[in-house]
């Protein structure tokens, strides 16, 4: 069997933590921000975790 190649974009937007989960940045934050709300910025700013249903698929594209 040949090498799986690991998925680019994937590699680029989240990070498999130690534990097994998976740490990523929550969208909305790129343009259009005057209509947001200062509260809601912040929010947006902090990390999250990916839901665990979606875990496998990610963790499959990031060759783990």
């Amino acid at each position: 069997m040949p090498k799986l190649k690991s998925h680019s974009g994937a590699k680029k937007r989240f990070r498999l933590k130690k534990s097994g989960i998976i740490k990523r940045n929550k969208a909305y934050l790129r343009h259009i921000l005057s209509t947001k709300r200062n509260k809601r910025k912040r929010g947006l700013g902090t990390a999250t975790y990916v839901f665990k249903g979606e875990a496998r698929t990610i963790k499959r594209m990031l060759g783990h």
